[in-house]
């Protein structure tokens, strides 16, 4: 089963800072989570990940209650232990956020609006 795959406004940002070949690369694996959402390494819970890339890491949270994951941050080595806390800080505010992007994914299907969502879902 496919999840569907979604990021959060910051890290869309940081991908835009990006040389293009970096920017490919992010934008393969994104694509490559909607078929296995649990490629990497988990970081002190099963449902957020880390994968690297070149010298950076991808971290995103897998809801497999919800068939759906939630690319979060881009960073290198040297913030790694920064970004994790921030990342665990805000775990509520992100499922709350994917239960609604969620919500909105199933009223588009069923509306048929395509300018509804805000967001990317790859």
């Amino acid at each position: 089963m496919a999840y569907a795959v979604y990021t959060t406004e910051s890290l869309d940002k940081e991908i835009e800072k990006l040389s293009n070949s970096d920017r490919e690369t992010i934008t393969k694996l994104i694509v490559k989570l909607k078929d296995n959402p649990h490629v990497g390494n988990p970081i002190r819970y099963k449902f957020f990940r880390e994968k690297r890339v070149k010298e950076k890491r991808l971290y995103f949270l897998v809801y497999d209650d919800l068939s759906a994951v939630l690319v979060v941050a881009f960073g290198g080595k040297k913030a790694q232990q920064e970004t994790i806390d921030e990342i665990v800080k805000s775990l509520p505010e992100f499922k709350s956020y994917v239960k609604k992007l969620d919500f909105l994914s199933i009223q588009k299907s069923k509306t048929k609006l395509k300018d509804f969502l805000i967001f990317k879902i790859y």
